[in-house]
């Protein structure tokens, strides 16, 4: 580093700008450069910093070996360092010390935002810059790259829009994108694990552009997909148009998961209930919260102006997940593949637009079930 290059703290939950000298005496080792305010943040900070060290003579390896995984799809660590966030990028609030600050207090209050006309500018070029960002990471796909490869990709694309993505550091996570392969349901954190023939992998896009986030995502077959990976894959993309179709002023959040969960059991297929879509805009995550199964209880009624997704998780077998030991990564309790499409939308006067709507050049795209 430079003489007038501003530092910054390594831990997660810290990020302050800082004078200090004291590195990571194991980065420093690998050739990688981690400064810390005090031993403090370093001693605090060590269960996730160390994610990122190369064990010797080991390329990569599985930072979980006594966890009993539930299908084929492994950790592969290390980590790369955290990459690195240009001065004049505006920031949300908690790119610093992990901490949303700021949804921590819309929480309280659980009140839906309508959005102005004048807002809405701002949301829906936030949402245009994520369509771009994720259609070029899904370009990327291919049997062989690496999804830490893809987050690179991800990263730079989001900083050259002018933009930051929203993942990183968010609660500590370490990365600006999510991607989540076969058995992982969501927030899947990209690692040294190459892509390989016959996966389905799902690229969850999210940027903070102008003072408002986007958040969209879309799953991916990887070479030829088996039969089983269609039905999950074009099941859960059926799912979210045919919620998308429900949705005007009027219509209650809670019906939502009526729609999808029926589609879903149609073709054998059952969903997710520990996650749930949300309210999109100023905030990360806000009101209101879209649950995407059957007799639901979420609350509200959708009326214009308002912006939310909805991203319905949908599992080849039973319902039930569970998470692994990064505190992060969700897969289905009984192996089983599962699949995921995010759109962002906004309820108009007559009914609702989709923000996040896919181009006619976009990578992808609906297969024939076999």
């Amino acid at each position: 580093m430079t003489a007038t290059e501003t530092i910054y703290c390594a831990a997660s939950d810290c990020g302050k700008e800082t004078t200090s000298v004291l590195k990571c005496p194991v980065c420093l080792k690998q050739g990688i450069t981690s400064v810390f305010c005090n031993q403090s943040c370093f001693k605090r900070n060590w269960p996730i910093h160390k994610a990122i060290h190369q064990k010797p003579g080991v390329d990569s390896y599985d930072p979980f070996p006594e966890f009993n995984y539930t299908g084929k799809v492994r950790a592969r660590y290390p980590l790369t360092p955290k990459r690195e966030i240009p001065e004049h990028i505006p920031r949300p609030d908690y790119a610093g010390n992990g901490q949303p600050i700021s949804e921590h207090i819309s929480d309280r209050s659980g009140k839906i935002p309508i959005y102005t006309e004048e807002e809405l500018k701002g949301i829906k070029l936030a949402a245009k810059y994520g369509r771009e960002v994720l259609d070029i990471a899904a370009a990327a796909v291919k049997p062989g790259i690496t999804t830490d490869e893809i987050d690179e990709i991800v990263h730079k694309a989001t900083i050259e829009r002018n933009s930051y993505p929203s993942p990183l550091n968010y609660y500590n996570f370490t990365k600006s994108l999510c991607t989540s392969v076969n058995e992982i349901i969501c927030h899947g954190i990209p690692d040294k694990r190459p892509l390989e023939e016959g996966d389905i992998v799902n690229l969850d896009i999210s940027l903070y552009h102008g003072g408002y986030h986007a958040d969209l995502n879309e799953t991916y077959y990887v070479g030829t997909p088996s039969k089983e990976a269609i039905n999950v894959v074009e099941t859960a993309r059926e799912c979210l148009d045919l919620a998308i179709a429900h949705c005007k002023p009027g219509v209650a959040f809670r019906s939502v998961g009526d729609i999808i969960e029926k589609h879903a059991k149609q073709h054998g297929c059952s969903v997710v209930r520990t996650f749930v879509g949300h309210g999109i805009g100023k905030l990360f995550h806000g009101p209101p919260q879209v649950a995407h199964y059957a007799r639901n209880k979420s609350p509200g009624i959708m009326k214009p102006g308002m912006v939310f997704t909805i991203e319905p998780m949908i599992n080849a077998g039973g319902f039930r997940d569970i998470s692994w030991p990064d505190d992060w990564t969700a897969a289905t309790a009984d192996g089983s593949l599962s699949a995921q499409f995010e759109h962002e939308l906004l309820i108009t006067e007559t009914g609702v637009e989709v923000l996040s709507a896919r181009k006619e050049t976009s990578p992808g795209g609906a297969v024939k079930r076999i």
